[in-house]
């Protein structure tokens, strides 16, 4: 993955019009979880699509390569596919192989708990499973370089959570994501006013047809609700080997297979939760054995969070399926 430049980028709808945006220099790393900013009709949206491939630039150039998707500020519902198949044909349309594309479609339908809509016609799903649907599309092909044009806008609390981490997990996976929001989560406190402060790498301001840099808080914090400056590490998760782990999981965790044929599992703190919900929540439920916060620069910490007990498993599963809380809104 190579990320992003744009070099001298303008854009006009009409010739003679007035220039929406002009002059645009701007240089992305691959890993990269931007910002957009701006009042509305400013041209951030202009701005996605141009990188999309969506419109075309009136002058300059874009430079980018691999896939590159795009979630819609509106979704059109009007299609005559019903949501399985309509994940699965733009999954193609991405490149994908069949087969792929049909277990990216699963995979991203169980996650945002919308699963039992596959063989649902889209105009018959609710603006807010539209919206999943259409976030979705975007998500499964795991792009290089993906863009969020206010897609938050019509999810429901716990979607929301999982598009926050997605776009986290595309970013710690190489992948350039840009997203344009006008709805910070409530839990985000006078600190961090902003969605996914602390994991924003940059942010930039569109006003009067330029682009100009925005302070953002360290990369390095660890996401919304925790405190400036702090590492919270990662957790460790003991899992029986009774079922084959799905290929996608959430924070793509190290996978740690262990003689007993168990796996030890690790992951940022701040996708573990996303994480224990997967493992509990699929059609094969996963036995998880024990949790371990792995501190920052040490080894795991004497006590586990959960013990090799069934019982203090069951508090897991009970936690995990709880409904889904980011840990910005766990305070």
């Amino acid at each position: 993955m190579t990320g992003l430049r744009l070099a001298g980028v303008g854009k006009r709808y009409r010739r003679g019009g007035p220039w929406v945006l002009r002059d645009l220099e701007l240089t992305l790393p691959a890993g990269a979880l931007v910002r957009i900013e701006g009042a509305n009709g400013s041209g951030k949206s202009t701005l996605l699509k141009l990188v999309g491939g969506i419109e075309p630039p009136s002058r300059g150039r874009i430079e980018t390569s691999g896939r590159r998707a795009y979630v819609p500020e509106r979704f059109p519902p009007a299609l005559p596919f019903d949501a399985g198949d309509y994940l699965c044909r733009l999954g193609r349309i991405h490149g994908l192989s069949a087969r792929t594309a049909a277990e990216r479609t699963a995979y991203w339908l169980e996650r945002f708990g919308i699963a039992d809509r596959a063989g649902t016609p889209l105009n018959r799903l609710s603006k807010g499973t539209c919206q999943k649907v259409a976030v979705a599309q975007a998500l499964l092909a795991e792009a290089d370089v993906l863009l969020l044009d206010e897609a938050w806008t019509g999810l429901d609390q716990a979607a929301r959570a999982v598009l926050d981490e997605a776009a986290a997990e595309r970013a710690g996976q190489g992948g350039t994501v840009l997203f344009v929001d006008h709805d910070p989560p409530p839990s985000s406190g006078p600190g961090y006013p902003h969605r996914l402060a602390g994991l924003t790498t940059a942010a930039y301001l569109v006003q009067d047809g330029r682009v100009t840099a925005r302070e953002v808080p360290a990369a390095s914090a660890p996401g919304p609700g925790a405190p400036p400056g702090e590492d919270r590490g990662r957790m460790q998760l003991l899992v029986a080997a009774t079922a084959e782990l799905p290929e996608l999981l959430p924070g793509t965790p190290e996978r740690r297979p262990q003689p007993d044929g168990t796996v030890r599992l690790l992951v940022a703190a701040e996708h573990s939760d996303a994480l224990l919900r997967r493992l509990l929540g699929g059609s094969a439920p996963a036995h998880i054995l024990e949790v371990t916060r792995v501190a920052a620069q040490s080894g795991p910490e004497a006590k586990p969070l959960v013990a090799r007990a069934s019982s203090e498993t069951r508090t897991v599963a009970e936690r995990a399926s709880a409904e889904p809380r980011t840990a910005a809104e766990r305070g």
